[in-house]
């Protein structure tokens, strides 16, 4: 009978360690969660390490709060005032985690915007307090339970987060350090960072893309001329994102090599933005100034685990990198 016991215990501690798998959609470089509720409603959810606000919740549209028949509150959190509604039910192993810290309980954010494809997101808000796996060759992802550790196979980068005057995060947007040109370049670490290739730029990166949607990096304009002056044989190719608009076309530039987390992985392709996106806006809800985005057309190389508590994030090398060069 002890035996049993123990071979029982055993068994429901394995089954509780496993880590959840969020049911999700891969869209060229996108991961969408697709939760399902318990009446059979589905809901398309962005998975952005670079979006979302710092309540502590994940958001959806005011439309998909509707649809799922959602009654909203409203919470205060702090100085704030927020819109919120109930997480739904979901069906089992069809659901998401619960909010870690968050101000108003069991709860989501619901924001009267348009989603732009999808009904909300899993964001800075929402996703740090955890540890992630965002598998890219296998189009899967991972929330970690507690026993989790680092293949060894991977390598450790520290990530920077800012903190209040309690020594608290005060937000989720994570740090990342890369190196080009062998010149370090502070970055955000940028899930969603998306790009929409015109003719011209879909023609000489290779962007993959659904419905005109693809991933990209992103750097400001400082930098992209610092690059473009230093390597003026690196390729630039004027107006090649219009994500913003036919009237508002960015350039992108090639850069042959880029290194992360001591992997080498190249070419990338870098979307310019202005200054002000950067160093300015992003910058102020970071722990230093950065200089623009890192994202999917990097992360695709790898399996990446971000472990927010302990400001880490780790990669492991599946496809078309190398150990860098100390």
């Amino acid at each position: 009978m002890v035996v049993l016991l123990s071979m029982l215990a055993a068994t429901a501690m394995a089954a509780a360690q496993k880590p959840q798998v969020i049911p999700t959609v891969y869209e060229a470089g996108h991961f969408y969660a697709v939760p399902e509720t318990a009446d059979g409603q589905k809901l398309r959810l962005l998975v952005d390490t670079g979006g979302g606000g710092r309540s502590g919740m994940y958001w959806i549209t005011a439309a998909a709060a509707k649809r799922l028949h959602l009654k909203t509150r409203t919470c205060q959190s702090g100085k704030h005032s927020l819109t919120v509604a109930g997480v739904p039910g979901y069906k089992s192993g069809r659901g998401l985690p619960p909010p870690v810290d968050s101000p108003c309980g069991n709860a989501l954010l619901v924001f009267d915007t348009q989603g732009h494809g999808y009904d909300g997101m899993l964001g800075a808000g929402y996703l740090p307090g955890r540890v992630w796996t965002f598998d890219y060759p296998a189009h899967r992802l991972l929330a970690q339970d507690r026993s989790w550790h680092p293949d060894a196979s991977a390598h450790a980068v520290a990530l920077g987060f800012p903190h209040d005057e309690k020594g608290e995060k005060a937000s989720g947007f994570a740090r990342i350090t890369i190196r080009v040109d062998d010149h370090p370049v502070d970055m955000l670490l940028d899930t969603g960072a998306t790009a929409h290739p015109s003719v011209a730029g879909e023609k000489a990166s290779g962007t993959p893309t659904v419905n005109g949607i693809g991933v990209t990096s992103y750097i400001d304009h400082s930098m992209f001329e610092r690059w473009h002056k230093a390597h003026p044989d690196w390729r630039v190719v004027d107006k090649g994102d219009d994500l913003f608009g036919a009237d508002r076309t960015m350039r992108l530039i090639e850069v042959p090599e880029v290194d992360i987390a001591g992997w080498s992985v190249g070419p990338v392709w870098f979307t310019e933005r202005p200054d002000h996106s950067f160093r300015d806006f992003m910058s102020s809800m970071m722990d230093k100034t950065v200089d623009g985005a890192v994202g999917g057309n990097v992360f695709r190389h790898f399996v990446m685990t971000i472990d927010y508590p302990h400001a880490t994030a780790y990669f492991r090398c599946m496809q078309g990198c190398k150990a860098s060069h100390p």
